[in-house]
């Protein structure tokens, strides 16, 4: 290979700009990574097309997958909502969201480019590709489903699988050291996880788009409307050969192209010697090959660049510039009096309109933040519950439920499961006018849950775990809030 073709192999194919333009895009809350926050404003209510955790610091939109396993505990009109953008999604693109617009696509293709012995694809990664359907069925649709039915929600696929989510969320948010508390929240499952992720991302060195091709869910969603999708790649049957090149150039484990297996890449159309392979949703025209229309295509490249990098560079800057969550500064640190807040209380029947202030409760005061939607956070509320019971009068336990996703479906969880306990079970506010949670991101929270914060008999705050808690340590803190 002469000099020529190994500077042409080092410039970047219109799809790898693609894709790398939106992994910004959908990451584009720079300043996350420099804060170590999550960004939890306006746009978090929007889902990116493609596998891009909630919890990554840059994201400025929600998780498909997530947000989908999210809505079986919410009410109704959250599981239309977040089903429908799916449903669009899928038949405006198919899977031509996985080729051009998942930024775990992009990282994938990226480890594939190390120089390394390949798997080339074969009968049996044909038959692995079925394993996604499965992995969709059981861990997107049955199990969820099953603990929303509990009022107990789990994002299986989220909690168990996910190497975005760990990638981008876990690693994202640990590498800030101003998040080195949160290493107290590792244990086996973060481990597993870990783990997962490593074998994944190294298999994607030798193996094309490992993840994507055998494991993601949300890719065998999308690969189901391939045939109906607006946009994508299409045979013209009429001047179809059946030659095959399309399929052995095709790294991905298609049958024919455009069935539900294929990205929509596009390589295809380049190796068609009889251009029957073509885009989805575009004509073809003449080719003109005279001056004028070649600079009227240039003068189209750069105005569309121009305007893909000026969005690009608007989203950056509108995101660094807003303000972070937390509306007051004093007041939620050990040793600090801490702020207090009127908040609605929240009964077996919904939230009352009477009020209480944790903080003003002259006695040691635990005030836990959780959600019905945060499995972590109902794990550990027996906790708070058991310590309600046993210290009585001696100390007020308040569990505040986050309004970042449906606050009314606590009454339900309430009813179900603390009827009778001494728990005061609190909605927190809103922030902003897509529910941030006001009290939490006061009193430090930098959004993730459970969090909680223990107050001495003074309101003075003697202890903060910013993950779930055990009994025992739980106890042990209030013990000391005592001393």
């Amino acid at each position: 290979m002469d000099m020529k073709e190994k500077l042409k192999k080092l410039i970047p194919t219109k799809r790898k700009i693609m894709q790398l333009y939106f992994a910004l895009l959908f990451n584009a809350n720079l300043k996350g990574f420099v804060s170590g926050n999550i960004y939890q404003g306006s746009t978090k209510q929007f889902c990116a097309p493609g596998i891009n955790c909630y919890s990554c610091p840059g994201a400025v939109g929600a998780c498909p997958l997530g947000s989908f396993q999210g809505s079986f505990s919410a009410d109704r009109s959250t599981l239309f909502y977040v089903g429908g953008i799916l449903l669009l999604y899928s038949i405006l693109f198919g899977r031509m969201i996985c080729g051009w617009l998942c930024p775990f696509g992009l990282v994938q293709e990226l480890l594939h480019k190390i120089p390394t012995p390949k798997v080339k694809k074969s009968p049996a990664t044909r038959v692995l590709s079925y394993l996604k359907y499965v992995i969709l069925v059981f861990f997107v649709l049955i199990v969820p489903i099953m603990y929303a039915l509990r009022n107990t929600p789990l994002p299986a696929f989220c909690k168990y699988i996910c190497p975005a989510g760990t990638l981008e969320g876990g690693i994202g948010l640990l590498s800030n050291a101003v998040n080195e508390s949160y290493f107290s929240m590792l244990g086996p499952l973060f481990t597993w996880k870990f783990l997962l992720m490593v074998s994944i991302l190294v298999g994607s060195v030798f193996i094309f788009r490992l993840f994507c091709r055998f494991i993601c869910p949300l890719g065998a969603l999308y690969g189901l409307f391939n045939k109906l999708s607006i946009f994508g790649v299409k045979v013209e049957s009429s001047k179809c050969t059946n030659c095959g090149l399309c399929l052995s150039h095709c790294k991905v484990d298609i049958k024919e192209v455009g069935d539900q297996e294929c990205i929509s890449c596009g390589e295809c159309i380049n190796v068609c010697p009889t251009q029957a392979i073509k885009w989805k949703g575009i004509k073809a025209s003449p080719v003109q090959d005279d001056g004028k229309h070649k600079k009227a295509k240039l003068v189209t490249r750069i105005i569309s660049a121009v305007v893909l990098v000026g969005i690009l560079a608007g989203a950056i800057a509108y995101y660094w510039q807003q303000p972070e969550p937390v509306s007051i500064t004093q007041g939620n640190q050990v040793g600090e009096l801490c702020y207090g807040e009127q908040l609605k209380v929240i009964t077996p029947d919904g939230i009352l309109e009477e009020t209480v202030d944790p903080t003003q409760t002259g006695k040691v005061t635990v005030i836990n933040f959780w959600g019905t939607w945060c499995t972590p956070c109902c794990a550990e509320l027996p906790f708070f519950a058991q310590v309600a019971d046993e210290y009585g009068d001696s100390v007020s336990v308040f569990a505040v439920h986050s309004y970042l996703l449906a606050a009314e479906t606590a009454a339900a969880y309430v009813a179900d499961n603390y009827a009778g306990s001494n728990l005061t079970f609190l909605a927190d506010y809103a922030i902003d006018d897509v529910g941030t949670s006001g009290y939490y991101s006061t009193l430090g929270g930098r959004g993730t849950y459970p969090y909680t914060v223990v107050l001495d008999e003074d309101g003075v705050i003697s202890k903060i775990f910013v993950s779930s808690v055990t009994y025992e340590s739980l106890k042990a803190a209030v013990e000391e809030a005592f001393n």
